[in-house]
């Protein structure tokens, strides 16, 4: 395994300082997700020098098994949660509460909206691929495994999810739409060659492209070459051309019917005059069915077989046409039964598969052929190899659709559903900026995924330490733009003991900072009143480490703290009580340091006589007077402090 870390735990070409130093690179597995945590350690190598046992940290790296999405594959994934959450939203108000869901038909429209919105989609984003001439760098998946995506999603659209009151619609024209959307032929340019042919019959591609422009219901295509038969020499075949020109032509569609009884009456009508083309065919004699480049005839009785459903015809003429089994199983829709109902596919794909297999090097022929079988299990087992992106967005609509098991498996504590969104957001955990969209995914997959988010959620870095370091207000928006972002997803999906959590590490980091107004502010936030009071603590600290100078300019900025926690119902008044010393105390110093000592009398005296001063603070306080003792302000002082 190949792991880029950064920082380098060891420049490149210094491996052997590693080994003088006594230490090697170990790292240990995540037991649930893709991540490795690696470290070094003391080499086992007892003939090497040992290192000395230090304070010293040592770099704890989180590294993940995935490669980091790159540019193209981010855009993908950041655009694709939009549909994602819009998916989750529309569970959480009317699927997860209403089990009749699936007799809902508007909620089932704007289900197979969704859906088309992830075809569309990807569509658009690999047909932006394609049309990009210059690539900067290498993509990280190639343009055709996003054709395959969008070919798997449009697929489970079409058997999966058609329009509501449509589901026992025949499924045939629909397939056969898809294959020629996704699996061009016969290709273009071999059709402008043909076209460009005086006398096109004479080139050996001619009936092969005619053939498969039938079956695949490429009317005007069929309709066009079988014209240019006119010029043939045989006159049986103008003859028959003739025949079958306006059967091709008029074959009856279901998408031009209002009924599918007046579909199924027309397409009865249409096949009794392909079988009087038949009888016609079989009175030519045999000494006429060839020219002298081909036997015409049954090339043409090919093209007539399809035409009458025989099945034996259709799959002998797509095994030599090169064809595999989905063109088999769509034009079983279109001539063989033309009222092939979704729920009677499997078994007819079941028939075709055992003299057609899929391709099982081709992971994409093995989604479709288990999605055509309706082996929705096994379809997500090849979608998660092919890409996981595929395989949890799939299983997404599949689990409220209950077209997977939906109980939560006992070793795992996830259902099927979860497994596969769970493993997608794994992956994602590889590029630690999308850490709100793996959140989205994580907290979509019930109480496991709750917990395993909320680890997540509280180990993204703060960015505290940058700052320091920055320059102007915009970066430091955007590192206190990291917590706020922390707590609406929180907010979002109601984690509140998370966001508790990440306030009091927020509060713990900005007091490390010394940056204690906000850690005051966050400790209030979450609710961490001890911490609070240790935080106060410190800033007490300030004044005997830093001097009153810097305990002043530091205390003088929590003063909102004050206000936000007075505000506050219920809590204990010795918070407000130390929070309030702080400040009276730093703006006993502030008059000090200004000179204006009878002010500073005034206040030093409140601290003592309205016990807003901790006893343990009493001996600094009455050293402050001395100084105000030293002024002159003696007679003021103690008539103060007495009365």
């Amino acid at each position: 395994m190949h792991l880029n870390l950064v920082p380098p735990v060891v420049e490149a070409g210094h491996v052997e300082d590693l080994v003088k130093a006594g230490e090697t690179i170990s790292a240990s597995c995540s037991p649930v997700g893709n991540s490795l945590a690696v470290f070094l350690t003391t080499s086992s190598d007892a003939h090497g020098p040992r290192k000395e046992n230090t304070d010293e940290e040592i770099p704890l790296y989180f590294a993940s098994t995935d490669a980091a999405p790159t540019s193209e594959r981010r855009l993908f994934i950041t655009d694709t949660i939009v549909i994602f959450s819009t998916f989750q939203s529309l569970y959480q108000s009317r699927i997860a509460t209403n089990s009749q869901w699936l007799q809902d038909t508007e909620t089932l429209s704007i289900v197979r909206k969704l859906s088309i919105d992830y075809v569309n989609f990807i569509r658009e984003y690999w047909t932006n691929l394609s049309d990009r001439t210059a690539v900067a760098s290498p993509l990280q998946f190639t343009i055709d495994h996003y054709r395959s995506l969008f070919s798997c999603f449009s697929l489970f659209v079409i058997l999966f999810l058609p329009e509501p009151d449509y589901e026992d619609a025949p499924v045939g024209e629909e397939l056969m739409e898809w294959l020629n959307i996704h699996f061009i032929e016969p290709s273009t340019e071999e059709g402008d060659h043909l076209s460009s042919l005086d006398r096109p019959w004479e080139d050996e591609n001619f009936w092969s492209y005619l053939t498969r422009a039938t079956i695949r219901g490429l009317t005007k295509a069929s309709v066009f070459f079988l014209k240019s038969l006119a010029d043939h020499p045989s006159e049986h075949l103008h003859d028959l051309t003739q025949v079958i020109i306006p059967l091709i032509d008029g074959q009856p569609r279901l998408q031009n019917f209002n009924a599918e009884r007046d579909f199924a009456f027309a397409s009865r009508r249409w096949r009794e005059k392909v079988h009087s083309l038949r009888v016609e065919m079989d009175r030519v004699p045999e000494e006429d069915r060839q020219d002298d480049f081909d036997n015409w005839w049954d090339r043409l009785s090919d093209i007539v077989g399809i035409l009458e459903g025989r099945v034996d015809v259709l799959k002998r003429v797509c095994e030599e046409l090169g064809s595999d089994w989905k063109e088999v199983c769509a034009a079983w829709g279109v001539f063989v039964d033309t009222r092939l109902r979704r729920q009677d596919l499997p078994d007819i794909v079941a028939e075709v598969l055992e003299s057609m297999p899929p391709d099982p090097t081709v992971l994409e022929d093995m989604v479709h052929s288990a999605l055509f079988s309706a082996q929705t299990d096994q379809a997500l087992s090849y979608a998660s190899q092919l890409d996981r992106w595929l395989a949890a967005h799939l299983a997404d609509l599949m689990g409220p659709l209950s077209l997977i098991e939906t109980d939560v498996e006992e070793e795992s504590e996830l259902s099927k559903r979860d497994q596969h969104v769970l493993a997608y957001a794994e992956y994602l955990l590889s590029d630690p900026t999308l850490w709100r969209i793996t959140l989205a995914y994580m907290y979509s997959c019930g109480n496991v995924g709750k917990e395993r988010g909320d680890e997540v959620l509280m180990r993204v870095p703060l960015r505290l330490q940058e700052q320091k370091v920055a320059e102007n207000q915009g970066e430091m928006e955007g590192i206190v733009g990291t917590l706020r972002d922390l707590n609406q997803v929180c907010f979002e999906f109601q984690r509140e003991a998370a966001r508790r959590a990440i306030c009091r590490i927020a509060a713990q980091s900005f007091a490390n900072e010394k940056d204690y107004a906000l850690a005051i502010s966050y400790s209030i936030s979450a609710e961490d009143w001890f911490g609070l009071g240790r935080i106060i603590d410190r800033l007490l600290e300030e004044y005997i480490l830093s001097g009153p100078q810097v305990f002043a300019r530091f205390a003088s900025e929590i003063a909102p703290s004050l206000r936000e926690i007075g505000a506050r119902t219920g809590l204990q008044g010795v918070f407000i009580h130390r929070l309030m010393f702080v400040l009276r105390y730093s703006q006993f110093h502030r008059l000090r340091l200004q000179h204006e000592y009878r002010d500073a009398a005034s206040d030093l005296v409140v601290l003592f006589r309205d016990d807003v001063a901790p006893k343990s603070w009493w001996v600094i306080l009455l050293c402050d007077s001395v100084e105000l003792l030293q002024h002159g302000t003696l007679k003021i002082f103690l008539f103060r402090l007495l009365n």
